[in-house]
């Protein structure tokens, strides 16, 4: 039997009798497994920042994941840091290319700035990181516009 997180009485709708609260929200006093759970909580495990901050874990490999994984699929938080995850790595892919033959050609003087470019990358990565974890929306320049307009 279900009870109300509010009031504390006993529930058999989605509504509490007593004061009228919706069941399908978590209360202040809901422990988990009480069957008062949030829905995100509820449904897939994890709560949107944490999502959020996964889709930039493995690159565009985690972004489609959760774009596919049901739960999250509907989040428009997680789609937008799973959109943005997708885009950033394929930049960094183009990038990393680009920079790499124009240091052929300028004979590897390009080459002693590498290191410089794959620090900046895996700062920027934390940063994405660590900003989704914290439930920001940070929108990188170019690529934070495509993701919204996917998402």
């Amino acid at each position: 039997m279900a009870f109300c997180p509010n009031c504390g009485s006993q529930v058999a709708g989605s509504f509490c009798p007593n004061c009228g609260n919706p069941m399908g929200t978590a209360g202040p006093g809901s422990t988990p497994g009480s069957g008062f759970e949030s829905p995100a909580l509820n449904a897939g495990g994890l709560t949107e920042n944490v999502a959020g901050a996964l889709c930039y874990l493995v690159g565009f490999i985690t972004g489609i994941i959760f774009l596919v994984l049901a739960p999250y699929n509907q989040n428009k938080f997680v789609r937008f840091h799973a959109f943005q995850s997708i885009f950033l790595n394929i930049a960094w892919f183009v990038v990393t290319i680009a920079f790499g033959m124009l240091g052929v050609l300028t004979h590897g003087i390009l080459a002693l700035f590498l290191p410089l470019l794959y620090l900046a990358g895996f700062l920027l990565w934390l940063y994405m990181m660590y900003t989704a974890f914290n439930s920001k929306k940070i929108k990188l320049p170019v690529i934070g516009d495509l993701a919204e307009k996917q998402s």
